[in-house]
């Protein structure tokens, strides 16, 4: 018999559901792993193994991080890199992300998909592009197992050095067959292309101005023969379009298309320069965005179209990006941002509450290419989240409680459910040890700066 869970008397339950349903008062029955049913609390069963009250609280479906680089959170705040723009900022961490070790990435990882678990978020990609000093992605693997996260994680890789005419040092490059190899090795080891999979692998060259064409072309064909995702950054900035100009002779919306790097299962972070011509191109190929507003504004990079992208039918969900180009992995504040950026141009519809919350969650996990999280329905993954509104934060935001959710201060989850397993209560992470990871964390990210 599978153990029941009862959450009951939300204030507010934000299905997500294909008809947006809101239900005061709602509860929602997990049975295992899966939503086994939703509700008012008088409508449900009353009895559970366990039975949790949510009075004072609005319950959404988990958020959904689209795009992250999580052992940059070793990197935060360095001086040096405060103030530059994306090619600047690379030049600058590269030679410190050198001295990367394995026990960096386990702990850079935990500590990273801690902070998004406390934020609300309870599935997460990670696109991990280099791998200096016997580093692997199975490090970035075993962390996310450990504390108990959905995980995609996106086996990166960089080819095209500075001698090359690329952006990064030649020694954080690999050669192209190893990477091949490696994508193999890895997607025959870990993926699961089960419904309610907690771990699948995605393949991530890094960038057009840090792998080949070759690289990008042979990576989608692999993908596509196992049937995994593909994800990389694309027009990200301004220079980033004019790389791609002068040494492809292309958009990066038509480089993308030449080689194959389009459809379901596919998407591109930031494209804060995706062109009309773009926009169609992902919208009628289901193409997915992961929107990271935070990092494209602390690198100067500009203002994605979100609002014509999402008009399109572009599938948009958010990222927090790497935590040295946002310096923060908190999901709803992500959200948040997000409704603002896309007001600030004189919009102030631009995007909705509501809107924000939705990319959050069902476009987020639309852009991943899944269709069993994101939302509370029967059937679907348990991944639930709950905030409570009753502080301070939220103090005369009742007239509208889901819009407060990103229109105040964001708070941390005071609940949070993955899979069927409660591992975030009372706002407290439950499945490590955060006094000591932390302590960790502090210590190794001040050896890798001083290293360098």
């Amino acid at each position: 018999m599978e153990a029941t869970l009862l959450l009951r008397h939300a204030s507010v339950l934000v299905t997500m559901d294909g008809a947006r349903r809101e239900i005061a008062d709602g509860a929602v029955l997990v049975r295992g792993n899966r939503i086994a049913a939703v509700g008012t609390s008088s409508e449900l069963q009353q009895h559970a193994d366990e039975t949790i009250d949510l009075a004072g609280h609005v319950l959404i479906p988990g958020l959904v991080n689209t795009h992250h680089h999580m052992f940059q959170s070793l990197t935060r705040a360095v001086p040096a890199a405060q103030d530059c723009e994306l090619f600047d900022w690379l030049r600058t961490l590269y030679p410190i992300w050198c001295g990367i070790t394995p026990e960096m990435i386990r702990v850079s990882t935990q500590t990273a998909m801690a902070e998004l678990m406390l934020s609300g978020c309870t599935t997460s990609s990670d696109h991990l592009y280099l791998y200096p000093n016997g580093s692997r992605l199975d490090d970035a693997i075993e962390a996310a197992a450990g504390i108990g996260m959905r995980f995609h994680a996106c086996r990166g890789a960089m080819t095209v050095g500075e001698s090359k005419g690329g952006l990064p040092p030649d020694r954080l490059t690999e050669r192209e067959d190893d990477v091949l190899r490696e994508s193999r090795r890895l997607i025959e080891t870990y993926h699961d292309a089960s419904p309610g999979a907690m771990l699948r692998i995605a393949l991530a060259p890094c960038s057009p101005f840090s792998v080949s064409q070759d690289l990008m072309r042979e990576s989608a064909r692999l993908a596509r023969s196992y049937g995994v995702g593909l994800h990389t950054h694309l027009a990200e900035t301004a220079l980033d379009v004019a790389y791609s100009l002068a040494h492809f002779g292309r958009t990066p919306a038509q480089y993308a298309e030449e080689l194959e790097w389009l459809g379901h299962g596919v998407w591109h972070a930031h494209c804060v320069c995706l062109d009309d011509h773009g926009i169609r191109l992902f919208a009628g190929t289901h193409t997915g965005v992961a929107h990271c507003p935070s990092s494209n504004m602390r690198l100067g990079s500009g203002i994605a179209p979100v609002k014509r992208m999402r008009a399109a039918g572009v599938p948009v969900g958010l990222g927090v990006d790497g935590s040295a180009s946002s310096d923060a992995g908190h999901l709803l504040a992500e959200a948040r941002q997000a409704l603002l950026l896309a007001r600030v141009g004189g919009d102030p519809a631009g995007l909705r509450a509501r809107e924000a919350l939705e990319m959050a969650t069902v476009g987020g996990a639309a852009a991943l290419g899944r269709d069993d999280i994101g939302a509370i329905e029967v059937g679907k993954c348990a991944d639930l989240v709950a905030f409570d509104l009753r502080g301070i934060d939220h103090a005369g935001a009742w007239h509208d409680p889901v819009a407060a959710l990103t229109l105040c201060a964001p708070v941390k989850a005071a609940l949070s459910v993955i899979n069927g397993r409660v591992v975030v209560r009372d706002g407290h992470l439950l499945t490590l040890d955060l006094v000591p990871l932390v302590a960790r964390h502090n210590t190794l990210a001040k050896q890798l700066v001083n290293g360098a």
